[in-house]
């Protein structure tokens, strides 16, 4: 599947997101059973009603979904207006296409017209609803955002990040270098604009530069196992999803032992599904689940926002180890 991803307002939605077929779904036939309620409230009269309505607006729903999720890449490649006007003309020849098959299967239809208006009231709902949903969800990327700065640069993380290099500068100068690039960078995405989806790849290189510069102050009492031998990198993630689940794994899995630990991420795709999952070690007297708690929400947040219903994740504590795992879809960028 290959979509250029985008939560904000001023786009179409995705077509191909079961979310979003499932509110299409539902608001056409709330629509339907609306119209039909404003005819009559008589049960009998009312199934009938319903049925009219049904006969045509049904076929045309079954067929609108299957057009617009075989021309989804097409209209997000479009202009905001342009591509509302390419789905109301779509719509229209669906509509007329349907009209005049049923008209030779069935009798007293009603004239073509009243069924034009039904479409684009329709159409004018959906794609205001959509518009105005991603209006809303705005604000809360951006209130994302400002969380995922305060939840992941932890004052200790970066007070013990310089104390790591300023101790490196004179006996291995390249070592403290390269860790001040990494903190370099690690800050630039932090501080980036992270509302677009990025490749997987960038996501895992990420993380690798944050847990080498805790592996300046941790050394071998950090321990890090990574299999990502069948991870697509060409699979897009939300960006810092991995990066503070890491943080909240050495924070509250490695710092307080004493002895090593081992902080296990597994990344793969499973048909048309990308699976994480990143287990530490875990002391059920420890404060994890409340550490985690801002993380895990503003992760869960992002992740609805861009994936609906498609994207899930779920925690599991055992006696000794603290495992958290996030499924998504496989989604890819354009080439």
């Amino acid at each position: 599947m290959s979509i250029n991803q985008n939560a904000n307002a001023g786009a179409l939605p995705n077509f191909r997101n079961l979310g979003i077929l499932l509110r299409i779904l539902v608001i056409v036939d709330g629509a339907c059973l609306a119209a039909a309620l404003l005819k009559t409230t008589e049960p009998l009269v009312l199934i009938e009603e319903l049925i009219d309505v049904s006969s045509l607006v049904q076929p045309v729903l079954m067929l609108s979904l299957l057009v617009l999720a075989a021309a989804n890449d097409w209209l997000h490649r479009l202009r905001y207006w342009h591509a509302i006007a390419a789905v109301v003309v779509l719509e229209l020849v669906i509509t007329t296409g349907v009209y005049y098959l049923g008209l030779n299967l069935f009798s007293g239809m009603g004239a073509l017209e009243r069924y034009w208006i039904f479409t684009l009231l329709l159409t004018g709902v959906l794609i205001g609803y959509f518009d105005l949903r991603g209006r809303a969800l705005s604000p809360a990327l951006a209130e994302a955002r400002l969380q995922a700065l305060q939840a992941r640069i932890r004052p200790h993380f970066l007070f013990n990040s310089i104390n790591a290099v300023l101790s490196l500068m004179r006996q291995e100068p390249r070592r403290a270098e390269q860790a001040l690039e990494d903190l370099a960078d690690l800050f630039r995405v932090l501080m980036a604009d992270n509302r677009q989806l990025a490749p997987i790849a960038r996501e895992v290189e990420l993380a690798k530069q944050y847990l080498s510069i805790e592996q300046l102050r941790l050394g071998e009492r950090l321990r890090i196992e990574w299999d990502v031998a069948h991870m697509p990198a060409d699979a897009l993630i939300p960006p810092l999803v991995l990066q503070p689940l890491l943080e909240n794994a050495v924070y509250h899995g490695i710092e307080p032992r004493t002895e090593p630990g081992t902080i296990n991420i597994l990344i793969n795709r499973d048909g048309e599904q990308i699976h994480l999952v990143l287990r530490n070690p875990y002391r059920p007297d420890g404060t994890h689940h409340a550490g985690n708690r801002m993380a895990l929400a503003n992760i869960r947040e992002r992740l609805a926002l861009h994936f609906d219903v498609e994207a899930r994740i779920k925690t599991v504590a055992t006696a000794d180890t603290y495992e958290v795992r996030i499924v998504i879809p496989y989604l890819k960028a354009r080439a």
